[in-house]
């Protein structure tokens, strides 16, 4: 192999495992060390200021301005003794990730000097430089005016030397420019729609909230290593690179023996999320080596969103630490099972009842039903919107390969649950066959048993019931799942409001309330029943069909942004107040942009390896070639050395017909950038990048991947498959 390759992977491989930093390990005694919890805010404020702050979190009542100046006090005291010099407010703009701006506790005191300050004003409000972030198009780049408001739903942690207030964005104009502030209002909306729902079956209902638990999943590499493979540092996959020979194909990292070297980073970043108050629960080997898994218990979902972005942050942070770089990527290695992030998503009330689990009572179970036929409702009717939600220029290479869901949203339920929606659906009061496990016994002739164990587990189902949750599983491991968790409260949260008034109209009309709920549902269940899928989600008999079921099946990128303008989505978010029409058009200005660049730095990345790597080594390993060949004519017999030197003129003559067609489709590339680069419409531009430049990766990466297998190892500059995936 090349030197410098030699030399990298050689230091990899002599790595030893680190140690852990932290010897604590009663985790419960260094739980939220470092967020200003509830505990925190009971030692640190007045008891009035405190009871005041509960009530803002735990029942959503308006912030008064007039705690700030105590709340920040009492803040800043707690976070002095930790060490903390300064504070940021924290957002996630639209570029998909979290952004800061940290100010320090200093400020004049009137007399000549300084002191530390940390006022109620600042931590409620402050006004960032929003010129450089996404924006659609809402603003011009000279109105630089945005603020970020804080979010006291979700904790301030500290981060190093830094207090961080996690907090909204929005334009000077009021539009919302990040994740958190639609997802707030989306999560208010299902609240309230599900609670006049909940009403139906209990009056002692006042709140209820969506929960979610979201499994990342993760690839490590030597940092070393990583660092010699341009495609991996700037676009974080890998452009080319055959497959090695042994991959995934015996099935035994998943679940394996942890790596010593992993295990010791796994519990230097489990310890350091527990400090932050992010209750990591599972680790484990994923199916791809090199490939890993990381889990929380299920938080409430605007608090999983966020502990999920801190945990990003955190994995590169202590992977560094470690000598290796956390790949998020959704696809970094071809052949092998991408990466994604399961959102396990589910409903559940302040009175303690999970609205997706079955009950113990004919009107809990009554209730169970209303909740999964809504929910399968409003996966039906949006279902282009939430692939749209969970789609990007990343996830498209993960989509329907390798394990991953396919992109087409369909719900599977599981044996006994779809065999009682057709009973329901059909009228028939019997009830399901014995022989599963436990089931509960109903006085309701039209719903036959529940089972409590009633699902099995589909793997290609994007949508999947899962015993009381449902496990959205097609979301990017690199990506935001706020914009999916937006678009699935809102779609609920409209469908259960729109449920209400089917029932009521009913009821207004004389019909008895559980009657009239079996009618409505009855009627849904019919509807719905095109994205009930049980089947293999890979197979192309699926796929043809889902298409004749009505279901979205487009697969360009740039078109189906195009959900998030359809009019039943713009009427669906407006209708529960999540999102206007001008913000939705903004935000899908930001995503085509944001494809488009994207793929622009992989042609050019892409193009840079292929000419200035791969082309000049395999023409050197020809050259070689053909000096070898003269030399053997030189020397030897003129029949003997023809026949020994046939075999190297088929590799010279190979190594010409790959170089050329990489040269000349690499041109190509660049002159199919150079013309998409001339359209001033974001959305057509994206669409030209996705139909005429991106196409030609492929073909270009067949014959680069051939001619890894022929040039000398020696020569080869970049860090193959086997070195890469071997931690």
């Amino acid at each position: 192999m090349s030197d410098l390759r030699f030399r990298v992977v050689e230091k990899a491989a002599a790595k030893k495992p680190a140690a852990v930093k932290c010897a604590e390990t009663h985790l419960d005694k260094v739980f939220a060390k470092h967020v200003f919890d509830r505990e925190k805010m009971f030692r640190y404020l007045p008891k009035e200021t405190y009871d005041a702050l509960i009530d803002v979190i735990d029942h959503g009542t308006p912030l008064d301005r007039g705690i700030a100046d105590e709340v920040a006090n009492g803040m800043k005291a707690w976070a002095k003794e930790l060490g903390v010099t300064h504070y940021t407010h924290w957002f996630q703009p639209l570029t998909g990730g979290t952004a800061e701006k940290h100010e320090s506790f200093i400020d004049y005191n009137g007399k000549g000097g300084v002191l530390e300050a940390f006022e109620g004003k600042v931590l409620i409000q402050q006004e960032p430089d929003a010129s450089s972030f996404p924006n659609g198009g809402i603003r011009n780049t000279f109105e630089a005016r945005g603020y970020t408001a804080w979010d006291a739903s979700s904790p301030v942690f500290i981060m190093d030397d830094t207090l961080c207030i996690p907090t909204i964005f929005i334009s000077y104009t009021g539009e919302s420019l990040d994740y958190k502030a639609p997802l707030l209002r989306a999560l208010r909306a299902v609240d309230k729609a599900a609670v006049d729902v909940c009403r139906y079956f209990s009056d002692d209902v006042s709140h209820v909230n969506a929960f979610l638990g979201i499994e990342q999943e993760y690839f490590l590499v030597d940092a070393d290593v990583a660092a010699v493979r341009p495609d991996l540092m700037q676009t974080g996959r890998t452009l080319m690179g055959h497959a090695a020979a042994k991959n995934q194909q015996l099935d035994d990292h998943y679940f394996g023996s942890i790596p010593q070297r992993v295990v010791a980073f796994m519990k230097d970043l489990e310890v350091r999320a527990i400090e932050l108050g992010i209750p990591v629960k599972t680790r484990h080997n994923e199916v791809a080596p090199g490939q890993f898994e990381l889990a929380p218990i299920y938080e409430e979902c605007n608090l999983a969103v966020d502990h999920n972005m801190i945990l990003m942050a955190l994995m590169d942070i202590v992977a560094a630490d470690h000598g290796f770089r956390v790949l998020l990527h959704e696809k970094p290695f071809k052949g092998v099972n991408g990466s994604g992030k399961h959102c396990n998503w589910s409903l559940g009330t302040d009175t303690g009842v999970l609205l997706y689990a079955p009950g113990k009572t004919p009107d809990a179970n009554l209730r169970f039903l209303t909740f999964v036929v809504n929910t399968l409702m409003a996966v039906y009717r949006h279902n282009g919107l939430l692939k749209a939600s969970i789609i990007s220029a990343t996830n498209a290479h993960r989509l329907g390969a390798n394990e991953a869901p396919p992109a087409i949203i369909s719900s599977f339920l599981g044996k006994q649950l779809s065999q009682m929606l057709d009973r329901l659906e059909s009228a028939d009061d019997s009830a399901l066959a014995s022989g599963a496990k436990k089931a509960v016994s109903l006085d309701i002739p039209q719903i036959p048993e529940i089972m409590l164990d009633n699902t099995d587990r589909n793997r290609t189902s994007p949508f999947a019931f899962t015993g009381n949750r449902f496990e959205f599983r097609a979301v990017g491991s690199s990506a935001n799942c706020a914009a999916a968790m937006i678009v699935l409260n809102s779609a609920v949260a409209e469908q259960l409001r729109q449920f209400k008034t089917d029932v009521d109209a009913l009821i207004a009309g004389g019909t008895d309330r559980q009657q009239a709920i079996l009618q409505v549902l009855r009627e849904y269940v019919r509807e719905c029943k095109p994205v009930r899928f049980e089947g293999n989600g890979y197979s192309d008999e699926w796929k043809e069909e889902a298409m004749r079921r009505g279901l979205d099946c487009e697969t360009s990128c740039p078109l189906i942004f195009d959900q998030y303008l359809a009019p039943a989505s713009v009427r669906m978010f407006e209708s529960v107040g999540v999102m206007t029409a001008k913000e939705l058009e903004a935000r899908n200005e930001v995503k085509w942009e944001t494809y488009t660049k994207k793929i622009q730095i992989e042609a050019r990345v892409f193009g840079d390896l292929a000419l200035n790597h791969i082309v000049p080594i395999a023409i050197e390993y020809q050259t070689r070639l053909i000096d070898n060949v003269y030399k053997m004519q030189a020397i030897m017999p003129a029949e003997q050395a023809a026949q020994l030197s046939a075999e190297n003129r088929a590799i010279i003559a190979q190594i010409s017909e790959r170089t050329a067609f990489i040269t000349q489709n690499v041109a190509k590339m660049i002159e199919a950038r150079k013309r998409a680069n001339t359209i001033e419409s974001e959305r057509e531009k994206a669409i030209a990048y996705h139909d005429t430049v991106e196409p030609l990766f492929g073909e270009i990466r067949y014959h680069i991947d051939k001619l890894e297998l022929i040039v000398d190892d020696r020569l080869w500059t970049l860090p193959k498959y086997r070195e890469l995936l071997n931690i």
